[in-house]
C-alpha cells in the first residue's frame, strides 16, 4: 500500500528545512512587522483617545468660561444701568434744585421790584393828593366842586397807568406767592 521510498525522507527532510529556513527568513521579519504595525496603530488610537479627552476638558473648561464671561458681563452691564440710573437722578435732583433756586431768585426780585413800584405809586400819589389839596386851598369849597374835585383827581390817577389794576395786581401776587410758599 503505502510505499514509503527514500525520495519520501528527502521531501520531508528538505521541507523541513525549508520551513526552518523560511521561518527564519521571513516568519521572524513578517511577525515583527505585524507586531510593529500593531502596536503603531495601538499607539495612534491611545493617542487619539488622549487627544479626545483633553479636547472634551478643553471644551468644558471654555464653555465654563464663557458661562463666567457671560455673567461677568451681565454683572457689568446691571452696574453700568445702575450707575447710569444714578447719574440720571443726581443731574435731575441738581436741575430740580437749579429751578427752585432760579424761581425763589426769580420771586425775591418780583417782590423787590413790586415794592419799588407802589413806593413810586405813594410817592406819585401823594404828590397828586398833595397838589390837589392845593388846589382845593386856593379856592373856595363847595359840596358841587367835591364831586368834581375827586372825579378829577380819580382821572389824574387812571392816566398815570391804571393805579388801580396796579394795586389789585399787588394783592393777586402776594396771594400767589403765598400759596407757592405753602
Amino acid at each position: 500500500m503505502l510505499d514509503f521510498s527514500v525520495t519520501f525522507l528527502i521531501t520531508i527532510v528538505n521541507i523541513a528545512i525549508l520551513f526552518f529556513i523560511l521561518r527564519a527568513i521571513l516568519f521572524k521579519p513578517v511577525t515583527k512587522f505585524m507586531a510593529e504595525r500593531a502596536k503603531r496603530i495601538q499607539d495612534s488610537i491611545d493617542q487619539s483617545e488622549k487627544d479626545k479627552n483633553r479636547a472634551r476638558d478643553l471644551l468644558a473648561q471654555y464653555q465654563a468660561q464663557l458661562k463666567t464671561a457671560e455673567a461677568d458681563a451681565e454683572a457689568i452691564l446691571q452696574s453700568a444701568r445702575e450707575n447710569a440710573h444714578l447719574e440720571a437722578e443726581k443731574i435731575i435732583g441738581e436741575s430740580r434744585v437749579s429751578a427752585e433756586t432760579v424761581m425763589v431768585n426769580a420771586r425775591k426780585q418780583l417782590e423787590t421790584e413790586r415794592r419799588a413800584a407802589f413806593a413810586a405809586f405813594r410817592n406819585e400819589a401823594a404828590a397828586l393828593v398833595i397838589a390837589a389839596a392845593g388846589r382845593l386851598v386856593e379856592r373856595d369849597v363847595e359840596p358841587a366842586d367835591d364831586r368834581r374835585y375827586a372825579d378829577m383827581l380819580i382821572n389824574e390817577i387812571s392816566q398815570l397807568g391804571g393805579a388801580q389794576a396796579f394795586l389789585g395786581s399787588s394783592s393777586d401776587s402776594d396771594s400767589s406767592s403765598k400759596a407757592d410758599k405753602t
